[in-house]
């Protein structure tokens, strides 16, 4: 679907007409976005033939449109943050039942398909904490967590073949060699200390990164650039997962400075 590039024509529509008050002109190709885009947020046909039959009804449409895909926006992405949290404290129930909230009220198709994958994502991550069963078609790190926080529910560590190629898979984007990997690998004790090493230089780096970010924002705002670019720096005189790393180098490429010399 090209509805990415449709919100994004509808957002500097309902800017110019609804903000800063210029006249909404239904011209063929402003009669067509409304009405692909309405379609997209789940008004229906009718409303919307309704509706392109005068100008005053047409702008309150496109304010219609506009509001849903913002407030589905900012709904879906509060849920997300709302359940990740619950997540990581291992809530499971509590992370699912937020996904659920919004799927009680969201009517546009794109919003709920999303709300319903991290849904079913969360529900297949409950599953490898109560049973220790790997799920190919779930991501590697939440996997990794269930496992741990199963591990700190007093369940024991079996270290079969998925879970062994799990931590050798997540192992080098933790910054953990080779050799330190096989040798955790010979005892469930030292993949244990593993995962938690794992899981803790992810937690640490974005931690230190989002702290950075904010500092940086705020004085590249003050007008303060050097200060702002000191702020990646100092990550990068510290962060070793390559993920943070990066992204410390391109925040300070965006500031017109090249990375320290590593």
């Amino acid at each position: 679907m090209d509805k990415e590039t449709d919100w994004d024509d509808v957002e500097t529509l309902a800017r110019d007409v609804l903000e800063n008050g210029a006249p909404l002109a239904l011209t063929d190709e402003t009669r067509a976005l409304l009405s692909r885009t309405a379609q997209q947020v789940a008004i229906s046909q009718r409303d919307v033939e309704d509706a392109l039959r005068s100008v005053p009804a047409a702008t309150t449409l496109l304010q219609e449109i506009n509001r849903r895909i913002h407030d589905g926006s900012w709904r879906l992405t509060d849920a997300r943050n709302r359940a990740n949290k619950l997540r990581d404290a291992g809530d499971f129930d509590g992370a699912q039942q937020v996904m659920r909230d919004v799927l009680a009220v969201e009517v546009v198709p794109f919003y709920r398909e999303q709300a319903e994958i991290t849904l079913k994502t969360l529900t297949g991550l409950a599953e490898v904490r109560a049973s220790g069963r790997l799920n190919p078609n779930l991501p590697d790190r939440p996997q990794l967590a269930a496992l741990s926080q199963r591990v700190q529910q007093g369940q024991a560590l079996h270290l079969t073949d998925d879970v062994c190629a799990l931590l050798r898979r997540t192992a080098p984007t933790a910054a953990v060699s080779e050799t330190e990997t096989e040798e955790a690998l010979k005892s469930p004790e030292g993949a244990e200390a593993l995962m938690r090493m794992v899981l803790s230089r992810f937690r640490d780096g974005e931690r230190r990164f989002l702290r950075s970010m904010y500092r940086m924002t705020s004085l590249r705002d003050a007008g303060d650039l050097e200060g702002a670019r000191q702020q990646m720096r100092d990550v990068l005189a510290v962060e070793i997962v390559p993920q943070y790393r990066r992204m410390a180098e391109e925040q300070l490429k965006g500031l017109g400075s090249s990375p320290p010399a590593s």
